[in-house]
């Protein structure tokens, strides 16, 4: 053999061995990342090869399955009541990953969870009957909250402090998750809602924290009365009017001038919602002592999951006295989602102590038996119970005699907190309102704790408040849960 063919041979030779080592890697390195790889179609024709299993609202399934019309994907999701229930169950696409429900039970409801396999399944490879996802959602609490939210931009939540069960969470405007569950049709409605200036795919219940403005007072007075800095909410505060931010020249107001805020209770502060009080609280109290009682309700917690993942609730660090002074009236850098502000109200409704909120009660295998259940969930005390029960009292004054009237309920006990947070470079934007508030039935054991936040209205500026937009709102929530 002359030298040029023994070079070509040990050349081909070296392209084989290259090819054959290049195919083992990928084969047996590289073999479960493009089998999970998003791009690869085997996933979805999998996935979609038979029908999901089900997010269940009150013992009925809000989801289902429907055969497609040609194609390689033989079911597609669908919802019923979907811009109801988009905010809970997300979406389930052809097209895109899911979201909320959907995407953090993917395996489960598509049947690869390998808690679902059985010994046949084993050994034939065939995948499981997919499972089912038990929520807490109580269909009238849900639906009481987007028929009153209507067609402003807001959000609003609503737990039982009993148990922590989450009896709604709901988002508007919202969106029907059916327009997005065909690979066909999807790309088009994916770029109209993108393209949505209002960003209906947002859940603002749990992922879109902003200012609490006065609602965030209710924490500025636990960790006063936790301290030690006042013995009751009845007890006279030191509380200039007017009151001028610490180091500064800024004065800062009150809005109602008239109110009696000078030196006043934390009654009267929360009342008549005075700013001067909760400002120099903060200040008095130092932002340490108020950083730490707002990370006891769960402020600064990064992996708040109930169980989708909530975002960060923000109360800062390293501020100066004008800002801690600021972040009394839940402003400066504070930031809240209705979610947290929700498990304000639950843990003074609860004597104190706040039970892990969360809004998946069971998850279940094809036959109902149960994987994981969630119906003990942890609890831990944020507040003593004589603090808890004075501020209930005190948000209980808020709704009879203050800013907080339109959210009485005949036959309940009801107290909450109203706020109005600025928005934009010096207040320029629209106000945020708030309200966050807890009741309890006269006649039976029902009780609830609503948040609730109106991002943007058709109400003019002088009309936007906390107890004239977002009162309304937990009030139906509320009376929706305590029917029972």
């Amino acid at each position: 053999m002359n030298k040029t063919i023994r070079r070509t041979s040990v050349f081909a030779l070296l392209l084989v061995l290259a090819l054959l080592v290049r195919a083992s890697w990928v084969q047996f390195f590289e073999g479960q990342a493009l089998a999970d790889d998003k791009d690869n179609r085997r996933n979805a024709i999998r996935t979609y090869a038979e029908p999901l299993g089900n997010i269940i609202v009150a013992g009925r399934s809000v989801t289902g399955s429907a055969p497609t019309k040609g194609g390689d994907l033989a079911y597609k999701r669908t919802y019923e009541n979907g811009e109801l229930y988009a905010s809970v169950t997300g979406y389930a696409s052809q097209a895109y990953a899911p979201t909320q429900l959907e995407g953090i039970y993917q395996d489960l409801l598509n049947g690869t969870d390998p808690r679902l396999r059985t010994v046949t399944d084993t050994i034939t490879g065939k995948r499981a009957e997919p499972g089912n996802v038990v929520t807490t959602i109580d269909p009238e609490v849900q639906r009481a909250g987007f028929e009153a939210l209507g067609e402003t931009k807001g959000a609003a939540v609503a737990i039982d402090p009993r148990t922590g069960r989450i009896l709604a969470v709901v988002s508007t405007p919202s969106y029907d998750p059916t327009s997005l569950t065909d690979a066909n049709t999807a790309g088009g409605a994916w770029k109209k809602l993108t393209g949505d200036p209002d960003k209906p795919l947002t859940n603002r219940a749990l992922r879109q924290p902003l200012p609490p403005g006065s609602t965030f007072k209710l924490v500025v007075a636990a960790a006063a009365l936790e301290d030690g800095l006042y013995s009751s909410v009845d007890e006279r505060t030191d509380s200039p009017n007017p009151y001028t931010l610490p180091g500064t020249v800024t004065v800062l107001t009150n809005e109602n001038p008239g109110a009696p805020c000078e030196n006043a209770t934390i009654r009267t502060g929360l009342q008549y919602s005075c700013n001067n009080v909760f400002a120099k609280m903060a200040v008095d109290l130092g932002q340490e002592k108020l950083r730490a009682m707002a990370e006891r309700f769960g402020f600064n917690d990064a992996s708040q999951d109930v169980p989708v993942r909530a975002y960060t609730s923000v109360y800062p660090k390293d501020m100066d006295r004008s800002s801690t002074a600021l972040t009394g009236i839940g402003q400066f850098d504070v930031t809240a989602t209705p979610l947290q502000m929700a498990m304000v109200s639950a843990a003074l409704a609860n004597g104190g102590e706040l039970v892990s909120p969360h809004m998946v009660s069971q998850v279940t295998d094809s036959g109902g038996d149960v994987l994981e259940d969630h119906t003990d969930p942890d609890s831990k005390r944020i507040v003593s119970a004589s603090t808890a029960e004075q501020l209930r009292s005190a948000m209980q004054t808020v709704v009879e005699k203050g800013t907080g009237s339109n959210a009485q309920i005949p036959g309940a006990t009801v107290g909450g907190k109203t706020g109005t947070a600025q928005h934009g470079e010096n207040n320029s934007k629209t106000p945020y309102a708030w309200f966050t508030s807890y009741a309890q039935s006269d006649s039976s054991d029902e009780e609830v704790a609503v948040a609730v936040i109106i991002e943007q209205s058709d109400a003019a500026r002088s009309e936007v408040s906390g107890n004239g937009l977002a009162a309304p709102v937990a009030k139906a929530m509320m009376e929706a849960a305590l029917k029972g």
